[in-house]
């Protein structure tokens, strides 16, 4: 139990209404869950207004409502509580709810378009090698150490996030690291975390279904650098131009990473391979295991961030060299086939690029470039023509298919895709809605030596259709069927 006055210390009151000396049993934004003792946050969402749930949580013995605006109509022996932003709100209350565990441990968010799971993943696996208890929050898993969570969201709901939190701290991890997406930042999911650094890897083109227009998609980004405190650092790539615009208000410590720019820290690209790369990082040449440019950029960030939490910059390049990247991204699949197989979770047309521009890159010139490539449905669908555009300009052969296309028509996505198919690039396209049959056809025309990309859904284990997730994993299909036709 806690005293009601303790879990809304530092939000912002507008008015009260009933006895503010109550204990909270449990807190609650989600009607459903509400049980005796519960406070529930009446939470403005995207889909439903968690207003209109007041009632009904109380019914299920709510004894303390946290809402914009008080009912007209009261229920005695209830509390109600009057604020300006609810979302902010149940922020700050999960948070002092569970004792404010994000000051209790060195808590660093990653924000960007691309690099968050593998920048996350890779500081996570480097401060686990390093002796420390560490904690994770990624797209594809969350970890306390060696315990793993299943993921739902790229960062929790502002409950779970603070409970999750919480475990750690209970755990003894020193450390956390965190992926911080423009949803969870715009719906206030880590209002009241506090954060010992904040890490910003780039803007490009996503996700506007959701922040309807790119300023508000780098406003939401640029907000988790806006509330850093003063004790914080900021760290961000310059290479990007936005990169300055995440720093402009913040109170954190300014620094900057680059390959190209004037930077904290710098680095330069020595060499890159399909077996991996050798950077120039403070004067010193190390090779990584990790693929492609923008791992150089995720490296960069990694040693930044490890050296701006104190650690011995020798320890960190020498740990960091012994590393791979996180499952799925640019994630060689290794077969009995003499044939290149990689499975990248890009969905937008600026991380198709990255990677079929690295495979350009690595390639020697004599190898086809095969590339099976969806977008997902219910999702912004202005990038579909572009996915489309890209993969067959980078490729010799292309497979468009189906992803995740949720509520939508597979094929109705498939022929958005194939509006950015040049008349030259149609003859280099085949369209298979069903993705095994996909994979199965890119297997099948691939030769000794050629390579094949299945990009779109990486780690994921799944495909959901119709609100359902169907069991599929692209890395166990492409490696089958490579393996069955080798043999």
């Amino acid at each position: 139990m806690k005293a009601l006055k303790d879990i809304l210390y530092k939000v912002s009151l507008v008015s009260t209404s009933g006895n503010m000396g109550g204990e909270v049993g449990s807190i609650a934004f989600d009607s459903r869950k509400v049980q005796v003792g519960t406070l529930f946050v009446a939470v403005k969402g995207t889909q439903v207004d968690g207003h209109d749930f007041i009632t009904k949580a109380i019914e299920s013995g709510a004894d303390f409502i946290v809402c914009e605006k008080i009912p007209s109509k009261l229920v005695e022996g209830v509390t109600y509580v009057a604020v300006k932003d609810s979302a902010d709100a149940l922020g700050v209350i999960a948070s002092n709810f569970y004792d404010n565990p994000s000051s209790k441990l060195k808590l660093v968010g990653v924000t960007g378009t691309n690099g968050k799971t593998t920048v996350t993943t890779l500081l996570f696996d480097l401060f686990r090698q390093m002796g420390y208890s560490t904690g994770l929050l990624s797209t594809v898993v969350n970890k306390i150490d060696n315990k793993t969570i299943e993921a739902s969201h790229t960062t929790p709901d502002a409950i779970s996030l603070n409970e999750m939190l919480a475990k750690m701290v209970d755990n003894g991890c020193e450390f956390c690291f965190m992926e911080a997406s423009s949803h969870a930042i715009d719906q206030r999911r880590v209002a009241g975390i506090e954060f010992a650094g904040g890490v910003f890897t780039n803007i490009t083109h996503d996700h506007l279904d959701y922040d309807k227009t790119f300023d508000a998609y780098i406003a939401a980004k640029k907000r988790l650098f806006d509330d850093l405190s003063a004790s914080a650092f900021a760290l961000v790539n310059v290479d990007d131009k936005r990169g300055r615009i995440m720093l402009q208000n913040t109170k954190a410590t300014k620094n900057t990473f680059a390959l190209k720019s004037v930077a904290e820290f710098r680095a330069k690209l020595m060499a890159n391979s399909l077996h991996g790369l050798e950077m120039d990082i403070d004067g010193k040449h190390v090779w990584f295991k990790l693929i492609g440019d923008f791992n150089a950029y995720n490296l960069l960030a990694v040693y930044a961030t490890a050296a701006l939490l104190g650690e011995d910059r020798d320890e960190v390049l020498t740990q960091l060299s012994l590393l791979k990247g996180a499952p799925g991204r640019f994630e060689q699949v290794i077969t009995d086939a003499e044939i290149t197989a990689i499975v990248d979770y890009a969905h937008t047309p600026d991380a198709l690029k990255n990677v079929l521009d690295t495979i350009d890159e690595l390639r020697t010139g004599n190898e086809q470039v095969i590339t099976v490539v969806g977008c997902g449905g219910n999702r912004d669908k202005s990038k579909r023509p572009l996915m489309a555009a890209i993969a067959c300009k980078l490729s010799n052969k292309v497979v468009l298919t189906s992803d995740n296309p949720r509520d939508e028509d597979p094929i109705a996505i498939i022929k958005e895709m194939q509006a950015g198919v040049s008349p030259a690039d149609f003859k280099k396209t085949v369209v298979l809605a069903d993705r095994e049959e996909a994979i199965k056809t890119a297997c099948l025309m691939a030769q000794k030596g050629d390579i094949i990309l299945v990009a779109g859904k990486g780690h994921e284990t799944y495909q959901e259709i119709k609100g359902v997730k169907h069991p599929f994993d692209d890395k166990e299909v492409l490696g089958r069927m490579l393996n069955l036709f080798a043999n």
